[in-house]
């Protein structure tokens, strides 16, 4: 099996068991004296009883520190312990998802969902003040990257499909060891230096100044029905054996879904439009990031653009095969 950096994949999420070596995605949802899905403000607070945020995702490393799909690490900010995830902040160690499926802080499920006065939402805690006020105990749920009930995060069985009787966890997807995923099938550079030239097919994603680059996917039919992540893997160089890349500057990338597809005459004049902007995250080497989250687009071909939203400048060799 070769490595390889694939810096943009899709890949259809499923109930999932954490590698040891990488990364697993999941949502979360209350359950106890206070319920429903775990939503995020756009600063990183999470929240319980807010319908009108949008759902969060999280990400759990091999020491037990989560990022949400914006990049930020997520924290316990002190004295209060409010959970909250803040960009450039060095994740808080100690959080597992047990074999139940539920978040764990330091091997405990117990959390504290405590009023805001805001739209009837819930800020998080892991310990219960004097600063707090109406506060309830709570659980939450994890509704994938599941430990084996022999041991935690990453342990036990890792089964392709899984077992009806629950005893075959699946990897998660996202590492790309197995589960459906789908690579770039054309990436074009465009340049706004100069608008108008056809760069056409490239083997390589690049990002500098003036340079991004347009990432088209087709999503099989039988992707219906399914959740689909956008996943940007970015390994360390030493892990490499037949790919590499360069990468410098800050690492702020700003990656956005396109109104249609890119084709090889694709200029910087001619470029789709904009759809949705996913938001800017800052890539460093040894990391994986969901971008995005969402209802797969069957039988589509959809495209997403990289540019720099900072001072980056990267360029790497786009390999389809598994990553390290």
């Amino acid at each position: 099996m070769r490595s390889f950096l694939n810096v943009a994949v899709l890949a259809a999420s499923a109930q999932a068991l954490v590698p040891r070596s990488g990364n697993c995605c999941f949502h979360l949802t209350a359950s106890g004296g206070g319920s429903g899905p775990v939503g995020q403000l756009s600063d990183g607070q999470n929240r319980i009883g807010d319908n009108s945020l949008p759902t969060a995702t999280y990400c759990i490393s091999s020491n037990g520190g989560l990022t949400d799909e914006n990049g930020r690490g997520c924290i316990l900010t002190p004295p209060t312990t409010q959970f909250q995830c803040d960009t450039g902040a060095t994740p808080t160690p100690g959080f597992s998802v047990n074999s139940q499926g539920k978040l764990t802080y330091n091997g405990s499920t117990k959390f504290y969902a405590c009023e805001t006065g805001q739209n009837g939402g819930l800020n998080i805690y892991t310990q219960l003040s004097s600063a707090l006020s109406n506060c309830k105990s709570i659980e939450l749920n994890a509704d994938s990257c599941a430990a084996s009930s022999g041991g935690g995060n990453g342990g036990g069985n890792s089964g392709g499909n899984g077992g009806g009787n629950g005893g075959g966890n699946k990897v998660c997807p996202t590492t790309l060891t197995a589960g459906n995923y789908e690579f770039p099938h054309l990436i074009v550079p465009v340049n706004s230096a100069s608008p108008n030239t056809e760069y056409g097919t490239s083997f390589n994603g690049k990002v500098t100044s003036t340079i991004s680059s347009i990432f088209n996917f087709d999503i099989p039919s039988s992707d219906s029905g399914k959740t689909c992540s956008l996943v940007f893997l970015f390994p360390n160089k030493s892990d490499l054996q037949t790919s590499s890349y360069t990468f410098s500057g800050d690492g702020k990338i700003d990656i956005a879904a396109l109104s249609a597809a890119a084709n090889t005459h694709t200029t910087y004049s001619n470029a789709p439009s904009v759809s949705k902007d996913l938001g800017t995250i800052t890539i460093s080497p040894g990391n994986s990031y969901v971008v995005s989250t969402f209802a797969c687009p069957a039988g589509e071909r959809v495209a997403y653009e990289m540019k720099n939203a900072g001072s980056t400048n990267l360029d790497y060799f786009q390999d389809y095969n598994p990553a390290p």
